[in-house]
């Protein structure tokens, strides 16, 4: 099974306001991953851990209504157009993409490096928006992909401003998760928080993977309740703890700062 649908379908299947039959659909489509066109029943039955039986009834009641497409010719299924019209609508509404992205771009050119938007989905951050420069060495990540909470800037960085309640639960399901790598990811969460308090910014080297290092920055959307989170990041060889420290980091505080400024939260 999925370990954060594991992780994070146990406490809700208790709660009776919960409808089980719609969260299975929507665990079907989590299942589909980056670069993963087609799945089979069995695949989702696997991944869910849900009977084949039900997964049949699953895609068969999710291809109707859009959200799934099936191709003969696999004898499997796709994603439908049903789910990026959500996709779309969703992002469309976040008006904090379009007045950030000429200052993100500008960001990315001068770091050589990618400067992204994103928000939280259960354990990981998603990409909601992203600039990469002109280089070739920057990460190729886009919208919708998907990095872990715990190890990386933009992650800490959302953490830093959750309220209590709500960053306990959700670092006691990172420890579920990560069974042995927990110590040292907590200390690394608990250096963000330190970073966060003393320099404005959260800090990723390597923790991640070995080759990346970032700087990470809370926002709140126009609402000013949507938590979301900026990070600037690229190759380690470019970007030393020092540069991040003293110029990417401060750089990045300022970014936010002017967005937030510009939808009247500043």
């Amino acid at each position: 099974m999925d370990a954060e649908i594991e992780v994070f379908g146990d406490d809700d299947s208790k709660d009776r306001q919960f409808v089980n039959a719609l969260a299975r659909g929507l665990e079907v489509l989590r299942c589909f991953r980056p670069g993963e066109q087609f799945l089979a029943n069995a695949e989702l039955a696997r991944r869910t851990a849900i009977p084949k039986p039900t997964i049949s009834r699953l895609t068969y009641t999710l291809t109707k209504l859009g959200y799934l497409a099936y191709s003969e010719q696999q004898g499997k299924y796709q994603l439908g157009a049903g789910v990026l019209a959500l996709g779309y609508r969703m992002l469309s509404n976040y008006d904090v993409r379009k007045m950030a992205r000429a200052p993100m771009q500008e960001l990315a050119e001068y770091a050589q490096a990618s400067v992204s938007l994103g928000t939280r989905d259960r354990l990981s951050m998603v990409y909601i928006e992203t600039c990469r420069s002109s280089a070739n060495v920057t990460l190729r990540l886009d919208v919708g992909s998907r990095i872990p909470i715990g190890t990386t800037a933009m992650g800490k960085a959302l953490l830093c401003v959750l309220p209590q309640a709500e960053r306990d639960y959700l670092l006691d399901h990172v420890r579920q998760h990560e069974g042995e790598r927990w110590p040292a990811i907590k200390a690394g969460i608990e250096q963000g928080f330190k970073d966060y308090q003393d320099l404005g910014f959260c800090i990723a080297a390597g923790e991640w993977q070995n080759d990346v290092h970032a700087v990470g920055v809370p926002t709140f959307g126009a609402d000013g309740e949507q938590l979301m989170a900026f990070n600037c990041g690229g190759p380690a060889y470019l970007l030393s703890r020092e540069k991040l420290v003293g110029d990417l980091g401060p750089r990045l505080v300022q970014l936010v700062k002017n967005i937030e400024t510009n939808l009247g939260r500043g």
